[in-house]
């Protein structure tokens, strides 16, 4: 990998008080994420204060033998330019997640050493410690990232809103779950989960945003009712934000939608993306480790869902969900080509739980809980027996 400075942000300056290793923050162990390797005072305590704001833990060593030591034990390795040379002496085997860490009047002599250890970036320090503390951030987030379900309609009425915001609803009695509003003509998700009046970001605030997301932050900025939180548009409900009713907004920039479902694995448990019937990305349907294609009971609409589920089985595993009985079950998964993973009856009820604010899923043991658990079942013994791809939409 070439060695490249790390990317240029603002930062406030580091304070000129020397400080010792005592700065870190009181959990340091051998067991943290982060391994500082540094006898530089003041690289120590400005560590030590990114990390504590980032709420990481860090193990600090002082010397290159000890750093060798513990080379293997961390996802993330902040190598100081005092112990560089000494270190590249000894050998270390090359490994991902090494970062040089220098002030820039030292930082052009850091590059042949930091290249013969094979270090991803070298990052001035404190110059652009806005990007020490992106990478501090990222490996406080989530080590397992979470699964990522997309749910569309395969025709027209379907109902593939409500299933998304069931399938978050249910998800999130286990672990924070975050549905992804990418429908921006459908009902809106925060308004089928009853969080249209609750405070947090939508789209339109993140309009001007560029460059990687925090996933803490997305997590603690959208609406949300304990582990339960929604991204969609302003407006979709009468009267929020002077919106006189469901306006039709721009959908996100593509780019953006796709940082939002990185930054929402990373920080949750499960994302249920409610994505577009039409205009289908196939970068974001790839991200997916399940698209669920709702499918109305009816050939006609069988022909519609076949053209949807051919698009996204080209990038990620796809199955069917059937909403009501089919005369012939048989011919429909025929003709969409994808099996179907449950079924769902008659709803009764959910109109009623949407408008009380309770979202769709009211018992978790009626038709849609239980289909819902069905999906979320299978998504945890890895998705579809399916391979990515496969032209024929059969069960590998």
């Amino acid at each position: 990998m070439d060695l490249t400075p790390a990317d240029s942000l603002s930062s406030d300056s580091l304070s000129s008080e020397s400080l010792s290793a005592d700065a870190l923050p009181p959990d340091v162990s051998a067991a943290s994420p982060v391994l500082l390797a540094s006898r530089d005072p003041a690289l120590v305590a400005e560590v030590g204060r990114l990390a504590a704001a980032a709420g990481v833990a860090v193990h600090l060593v002082e010397d290159a033998g000890a750093a060798l030591r513990a080379w293997e034990d961390c996802p993330l390795v902040l190598l100081g330019a005092d112990l560089l040379e000494e270190l590249t002496v000894l050998r270390p085997r090359r490994r991902p997640g090494l970062h040089v860490l220098a002030r820039v009047d030292l930082l052009e002599g850091c590059y042949r050493w930091a290249l013969d250890l094979g270090a991803t970036s070298a990052v001035p320090v404190p110059d652009q410690d806005a990007a020490l503390a992106r990478l501090l951030a990222d490996v406080g987030e989530q080590s397992s990232p979470g699964r990522v379900v997309g749910v569309v309609a395969g025709s027209g009425g379907a109902g593939a809103t409500t299933l998304a915001c069931g399938l978050a609803q249910v998800g999130a009695d286990a672990g924070a779950a975050l549905v992804v509003d990418a429908d921006p003509v459908g009902p809106g998700t925060d308004r089928v989960l009853g969080l249209e009046h609750a405070d947090g970001v939508r789209w339109e605030d993140l309009a001007g945003t560029d460059g990687r997301l925090g996933a803490r932050s997305l997590r603690e900025a959208v609406p949300h009712r304990g582990t339960l939180g929604t991204l969609s548009f302003a407006g979709s409900l009468a009267g929020r934000r002077g919106a006189s009713r469901r306006q039709g907004p721009d959908a996100p920039r593509p780019a953006l939608l796709r940082e939002v479902v990185d930054a929402a694995r990373r920080g949750h448990d499960l994302v249920v993306v409610d994505l577009p019937r039409h205009g289908l990305d196939p970068d974001l349907v790839g991200r997916c480790d399940l698209v669920v294609v709702v499918l109305r009971p009816d050939l006609l609409g069988a022909a519609a869902a076949a053209r949807v589920a051919a698009t996204c089985r080209a990038v990620a595993p796809t199955a069917g969900l059937l909403r009501g009985r089919a005369d012939d079950e048989a011919a429909l998964v025929a003709a969409v080509g994808v099996p179907v993973l449950a079924r769902t009856g008659e709803q009764r009820g959910v109109a009623e739980s949407v408008d009380l604010g309770l979202g769709p899923v009211r018992n978790r043991r009626g038709t849609l809980g239980r289909a819902c658990r069905e999906v979320l079942d299978r998504l945890a013994l890895g998705g579809v027996p399916q391979r990515r791809g496969d032209a024929g939409g059969r069960a590998a």
